[in-house]
């Protein structure tokens, strides 16, 4: 549903990426007070803390993409 905001580099929020971060939080707060694991949803906190390092909170969550650009050092775009 969100490739087209990959193509287009188009991140205009729906859902920001500081809404998501704050929402992780709560999810890791009441998964340790439960004694609960959860490694995904871990990684995917750091993932939008280092989008938020790099001024990027105000994007949709679809501008995850661009960190994992950073890190791939390749940008997704249309073949053509």
């Amino acid at each position: 549903m969100k490739t087209p905001n990959y193509l287009a580099h188009e991140f205009k929020p729906g859902f920001k990426i500081d809404l998501h971060y704050k929402d992780l939080g709560l999810i890791m707060e009441a998964a340790r007070a439960l004694g609960v694991p959860l490694p995904t949803t871990a990684v995917v906190q750091e993932l939008f803390s280092a989008l938020r390092v790099r001024g990027r909170g105000g994007l949709d969550h679809s501008g995850v993409v661009t960190l994992l650009e950073d890190l791939a050092g390749v940008e997704v775009k249309k073949r053509g």
